[in-house]
């Protein structure tokens, strides 16, 4: 069940939120979006969903448009939470999972094999509004894919999260791909879908700069980061050639080389320099590709 972006733009009172956009998202496979702010990432989801129209253009998955008949296909966290505060987890679950078409017993049972995993099994009949809200944020995720979905679309599903339940709600979301699930995500971090994804869209100002696969795109930058720590002075590296970056940092330094050759001429510079204790080339980070290609840094 391939999603099909083609050729899709969306205005708003003459302003362009998404200009052009293509792409196609393999099935059973996570795929994200990047870019900050006003990037188009949640306008796109809306319109894949069915909930913004499309100004031209056209979005279909397995060849079809999707609407509510496909609802109890689809899973979706929005970056907008929407609980209700008054009603008890399990109400409120019990509710949402009959929208998509689950009995209550069903509901239930996947209801606690979740609050278990994600270690808060007595959250059961809490009300929403006595949660923290990274609790909360947890119990959203539950409500977008109890239903077992084929596609799932997550909007930022790791905002406000600390690390620890950062990497739980990682596990979950990689154990549903291994179990044949689609996944769209948005973030604004880099690490989350340099870790997460195979494929990936960077979004500016509505428009793809850059798309693809993950390893491809880093293959084609052709730019590498090497890391040097060591006890002397690493300062005449900034003026090598072949360096386009240098960053000084408390055990050494960090550049950016214009191709892995030049990882050996400074190698050799190094000789009988001083004492070298790492000497790493590394593949460019999706960090050093989104500020080359936007032009912002993100921390």
């Amino acid at each position: 069940m391939t999603l099909l972006i083609k050729e899709v733009t969306k205005r708003f009172e003459g302003h362009t939120a998404v200009d052009r956009l293509s792409l196609e998202i393999p099935e059973k496979q996570m795929f994200g979006f990047l870019g900050g702010n006003g990037a188009g990432k949640t306008t796109t989801f809306r319109m894949i969903l069915g909930l913004l129209d499309i100004t031209e253009g056209e979005i279909s998955w397995n060849g079809e448009s999707i609407n509510y008949d496909k609802s109890h296909l689809i899973g979706y966290l929005p970056e907008e939470r929407g609980l209700y505060p008054k009603l008890t987890v399990k109400n409120q679950l019990i509710y949402l999972g009959k929208l998509r078409g689950m009995k209550k017993q069903d509901v239930v049972e996947e209801l606690e094999y979740w609050l278990e995993r994600f270690n808060v099994p007595e959250y059961m009949n809490k009300q929403v509004d006595e949660l923290s809200k990274g609790n909360q944020q947890k119990i959203q995720f539950i409500t977008a894919v109890i239903h077992k979905p084929k596609l799932l679309i997550l909007d930022e599903p790791f905002s406000g999260l600390d690390p620890i339940n950062v990497e739980m709600l990682k596990e979950a979301v990689i154990d549903l791909k291994e179990q044949g699930t689609s996944i769209v995500f948005s973030s604004h971090r880099m690490e989350h879908v340099e870790e997460l994804c195979e494929h990936l869209c960077i979004l500016h100002k509505g428009t793809p700069v850059v798309q693809g696969s993950l390893k491809d795109i880093k293959q084609t930058f052709g730019k590498k980061n090497l890391v040097i720590h060591g006890d002397l002075s690493f300062d005449f590296l900034e003026k090598f050639p072949g360096v386009l970056r240098y960053k000084k940092l408390a055990q050494g330094c960090e550049l950016q080389i214009a191709q892995e050759e030049i990882s050996q001429e400074i190698f050799q510079a190094l000789q009988g320099q001083g004492f070298i204790r790492k000497f790493d080339l590394e593949e460019p980070s999706l960090n050093d590709i989104f500020i080359e290609k936007v032009g912002a840094s993100y921390e």
